[in-house]
Order: C-alpha cells, then sequence, then structure tokens
C-alpha cells in the first residue's frame, strides 16, 4: 500500500471562492487537483488530507467537496484545519461521509500495518503570529496531539503516520511542544500544510530521525506527495 498526503484543498462548490489572493498559480486549482490525483493515486493507495478541505460552513455543503474527493481513486483519510469550520462533532462526521473516507481527530485509526493519527496542531512560541491569546489553544492541542500519539502507539502497529494541518515547529525550525512529543514517539513521518507560498526546499524536512512532510497542495503543485 502507497501512503500519499496533500493538505489545504480549499475547495468551494458550493460558495466561490477565488484562492488567486496567494497568486496566480492556484487559478483553477481543483480542477489541478483532480487530475494530477487520478494521475498518480491508484485504488488500494491511502492518501492523508491533512485539513483545510472546503470554504464551506456547513457539513451539507462541505459534503458536495469531500464527495468529489471520495469519487477519486484510493482511501482517504481526513484531519481538521483552521478552516474548515464545517467540521461537527466526530461521531457525526463519520456517520456523514462518503465511502472510501475517513476522519480522524486526537485519535488513530489502523490500516493493514500502517496507524494513522492526528490532530489540527497550532500556531507554536516564536511564530510571528503566537499572541497572548494562543497559548491556550496551543497547550490543548498538545494535550490532544499526545492522545493521537498513544492511541496510535496501543495498536501497536509497526508503522506510524502524524497527521497534522499546522508545522510542528515555527520556520526558524525551534522547538516547541509538538517536536517534544514526537521525539518521545517517533512516528514513522509526519505529514503537514497550512504554509502557503512557501517552497518544500524551504520546510522543515525532518525531526531528529523522523520525516516531515509539507504537504500544502500549492508547495506540491496540487499533486499528491508519496510519503511511503
Amino acid at each position: 500500500m502507497r501512503v500519499f498526503a496533500i493538505a489545504d484543498l480549499h475547495l468551494s462548490a458550493m460558495h466561490s471562492k477565488p484562492m488567486t489572493i496567494f497568486g496566480s498559480n492556484w487559478l483553477g486549482h481543483p480542477d489541478a487537483i483532480f487530475e494530477r490525483w487520478a494521475n498518480v493515486v491508484r485504488d488500494g493507495d491511502l492518501v492523508l488530507l491533512p485539513g483545510d478541505l472546503s470554504w464551506a460552513m456547513r457539513l451539507d455543503d462541505a459534503l458536495v467537496d469531500l464527495k468529489r474527493v471520495a469519487e477519486l481513486p484510493g482511501t482517504k483519510v481526513i484531519s481538521r484545519g483552521n478552516h474548515d469550520y464545517w467540521w461537527p462533532s466526530i461521531s457525526k462526521l463519520r456517520a456523514s461521509l462518503p465511502p472510501s473516507m475517513y476522519a480522524v481527530q486526537n485519535d488513530a485509526l489502523t490500516f493493514g500495518d500502517l496507524v494513522v493519527c492526528g490532530t489540527r496542531g497550532w500556531s507554536v512560541p516564536g511564530s510571528d503570529d503566537f499572541g497572548p491569546d494562543d497559548d491556550k489553544i496551543y497547550k490543548r492541542e498538545l494535550e490532544r496531539l499526545r492522545l493521537a500519539l498513544e492511541a496510535a502507539r496501543r495498536t501497536g502497529a509497526p508503522r506510524t503516520v502524524l497527521m497534522l494541518h499546522y508545522p510542528p515547529s515555527n520556520l526558524h525550525f525551534a522547538p516547541s511542544g509538538f517536536t517534544s512529543l514526537i521525539e518521545a514517539y517517533r512516528p514513522t513521518c509526519v505529514v503537514y500544510g497550512h504554509l502557503h507560498g512557501i517552497g518544500v526546499e524551504r520546510s522543515l524536512k525532518r525531526w531528529g530521525d523522523v520525516s516531515t512532510h509539507l504537504v500544502a497542495a500549492d508547495a506540491l503543485k496540487f499533486t499528491p506527495k508519496q510519503v511511503l
């Protein structure tokens, strides 16, 4: 089973929200994602989507976008991003998802010898946008990450992929509570998105002996990246 990842699809079938404010490369980006996905992913592959999937505000509207993704090849695992305002309780979401699509939220799911776990994450201390109001959310997300990694460990699966929406470190690659948990639990690899306008060459690629992958759609030129 091959494992791919791509984040930040920012789909908006029900309410148009152009992404060209981030650059002309976003022009027509949904078609680019769907075409390139179909070119590289096959049935039997696993595709991880760590957040910012749809601009919808309600689950019913988001499902229009999610169903288009579900029709693409592969089994999909989604997690929440900071713009996924439509995301309901995890039980309601799991009951509503189309076939071939699963969700993780502070927990873990097993696929053969691989376990996928995840949480949203947050900005970390030392980031330019980290303010006094962020500390409470940051600490809450640290606990959620610990719960997700602990759930993955309990499965006994030999390989673990951690999905985060936010990167686990700041742009200076300084240590954080997230990187401390990565050091403690040592997943096989980490995938994250959120960052726009930053090329893969400027991203965090490794923390200790754990590989980390920036999989924001624009950084990948809208093509899912094989991470395992």
